[in-house]
């Protein structure tokens, strides 16, 4: 079986240039629309240095992280403003009272409308920073999928995970036998060359740390 390409950290960081699009800013909050290749934090090395938080430092020196994104993966992300907020938001996620949306264009087409993944998931120690499936020791992981459109060669689908793990959407796909167009880990041949990583974070809804009202931040796919 040929493995998918890989693609080794810093050797083809190539971040896309610009301004941050943000999409709401308040006393706690900051809600942004990354692009694709952006890293979230910066990686190891003055090649992996540009990064989407220290981009924000310079137009909000106070912002704080709260979770993060792949690299290549676009969509919404929130940040916290102060330590309050970050701990706030950061027990919403990990008490997985977030509601997260993805969108996303994988290869084929799924013989269902819909279904849901249940296959826990460890990091493949031999390949990283490849996960893997792994029925025994992995950690729980699952999503619920659902088919938006399709056409000749692929399907645009709409994901809603219920845990974070690190490419769990990525590994889920391929698993279902679909994996995700652009994907330079888990895509082979054709949808592996895809232009971009055709994920995007579409939509987060959370409680606001001040006051608790529900909040929602989305932003459509660009594919």
């Amino acid at each position: 079986m040929t493995r998918p390409r890989r693609v080794l950290p810093g050797a083809d960081y190539a971040p896309p240039a610009g301004p941050v699009h943000l999409l709401h800013v308040d006393e706690s909050l900051v809600v942004v629309n990354k692009p694709s290749g952006l890293l979230c934090v910066p990686g190891k090395g003055s090649a992996l240095s540009d990064c989407l938080i220290g981009r924000l430092r310079a137009l909000f020196p106070d912002i704080l992280l709260v979770h993060r994104l792949d690299r290549d993966t676009s969509g919404v992300m929130v940040f916290a403003r102060n330590r309050r907020a970050q701990r706030h938001l950061g027990r919403q996620f990990e008490k997985r009272r977030v509601e997260k949306t993805y969108v996303a264009r994988i290869t084929g087409r799924p013989g269902l409308p819909s279904g849901r993944i249940d296959l826990p998931m460890i990091a493949d120690l031999t390949d990283r920073p490849r996960q893997k499936i792994c029925l025994v020791t992995g950690r729980a992981a699952q999503t619920a999928w659902r088919v938006l459109a399709s056409d000749q060669g692929s399907s645009l689908v709409r994901l809603h995970p219920a845990t974070g793990r690190s490419h769990q959407l990525r590994l889920h796909m391929r698993a279902l036998g679909h994996p995700i167009l652009g994907d330079p880990l888990y895509a082979t041949g054709a949808a592996a060359g895809a232009p971009r990583l055709m994920l995007h974070a579409q939509s987060l809804g959370l409680r606001h740390p001040d006051g608790g009202a529900p909040c929602e931040f989305s932003r459509p796919a660009p594919f």
